[in-house]
């Protein structure tokens, strides 16, 4: 960040980095799944609960991310919790056994909630500072990191198959991104944040408004779907449409890519319909496509209401983040459990009601998911003003 100038680049570059931070962590201790499982004697019934305890921290982490809104700002948590982050991977390859394990992972479930909150809320502040959307652009940035530490991850095992050896270049890396980025990290917020605690104490909880809810359902419903489709596509490609083992993969690849790309030029469409028209329409082609899909039956519909899918839901959490941090730091700190609540509880959910009916209604009851989301949008406030959109020459 030392080179950039300019305040809006030098902080979007910097907040960019939370999220690919954010994407390169959870990604590259999930990659060595396999290695965890064996090295600690695992069970997949184990193993499954060491990737429930990351999000049950996660979820869990509400009532404390908003004390620590309030008395640290989302400047100094985004710091403390990256390096939090950075630490327990150290940690996770050092436990020596089950129990360990599960407690390393719980506290970087907590850990993941505090950066997420954090870094959502220099997000919202990035725009409302600058008037200029980039929320979208920098929730493409987690896919990012994610791909990055999956070729970490590749690069390693052919070097050497030690998991503390991969998580102590991983940690060195993070690390090194915090120390960089740092500067870079907006403190306007803080005021914002001062004017809201002469009303009410930073220890003091009120029930959430209405508003809120409905922001928190629609973010919901929303990861129920992006979770479900990355879990439950190739199974549904296979299985139900009886696609190649070539083809299966394509399900998840096709969302992935839709929406990445959709989350590139979001920014734009923001700025020139508005956050609530873009989660209304999107989910709402999210839904009906993915619903057509399911009724028309065969490969190539299947392809073409994933795609749908991809396309209409990548905005929706980035437009519901900016939104809530409008409503404040307890209104952000509760969508941001209730979206990862959502994420986690959402495959499991399409699972169950795969197991009692079909994959197919599994697959429906995600595609109602998505029109939820566009039902809920309808009662969420939105920012009135559209913010100018980032040059397309950055």
């Amino acid at each position: 960040m030392l080179g950039v100038r300019d305040p809006f680049h030098r902080a979007q570059l910097a907040i960019a980095a939370l999220f690919c931070f954010l994407g390169f962590q959870y990604a590259t201790w999930a990659s060595r799944l396999p290695a965890l499982k064996t090295d600690l004697g695992l069970s997949e019934a184990e193993l499954g609960l060491l990737l429930m305890a990351c999000g049950a921290g996660a979820a869990a982490s509400f009532p404390l991310v908003t004390v620590l809104m309030k008395r640290l700002g989302s400047r100094r948590l985004a710091f403390l919790s990256a390096v939090c982050l950075s630490l327990l991977l150290l940690a996770l390859a050092a436990a020596p056994n089950y129990p360990v394990a599960l407690a390393v992972v719980c506290c970087d479930g907590v850990a993941v909630g505090c950066l997420n909150v954090a870094m959502n809320a220099q997000g919202a502040t990035l725009e409302a500072t600058h008037r200029r959307t980039a929320m979208s652009r920098l929730h493409a940035t987690f896919s990012a990191g994610s791909l990055f530490a999956a070729l970490l991850a590749s690069g390693m095992n052919t070097v050497t198959t030690s998991v503390a050896a991969h998580f102590a270049v991983a940690a060195a890396i993070l690390l090194l991104l915090v120390v960089l980025t740092r500067s870079g990290l907006l403190t306007e917020e803080r005021a914002g944040e001062a004017a809201e605690s002469t009303e009410k104490s930073p220890r003091s909880w009120s029930m959430p408004s209405r508003v809120t809810l409905w922001m928190g359902c629609a973010m919901v419903f929303g990861t129920v779907t992006e979770g479900a489709m990355n879990d439950w596509s190739a199974l549904y490609m296979k299985d139900v449409v009886d696609a190649s083992p070539q083809l299966a993969p394509m399900g998840i690849a096709v969302v992935s890519v839709m929406m990445v790309l959709a989350r590139l030029f979001a920014d734009g469409w923001r700025s020139r319909w508005g956050d609530g028209r873009i989660v209304k329409v999107g989910s709402a082609v999210a839904g009906a496509g993915l619903a057509l899909a399911l009724l028309t039956g065969g490969v190539v519909p299947a392809l073409i209401g994933f795609a749908c899918v991809g396309l209409g839901v990548a905005a929706v959490t980035p437009c519901v983040y900016v939104a809530a941090a409008g409503q404040g730091t307890q209104a952000l700190a509760l969508v941001a459990a209730m979206g990862t609540t959502g994420l986690l509880a959402g495959p499991a959910l399409i699972g169950f009601i795969a197991s009692a009916s079909s994959l197919v209604w599994g697959m429906g009851a995600v595609a109602a998911c998505a029109l939820l989301v566009s039902l809920c949008a309808t009662r969420i406030s939105w920012p009135g003003a559209a913010a100018e959109p980032e040059p397309s020459t950055t």
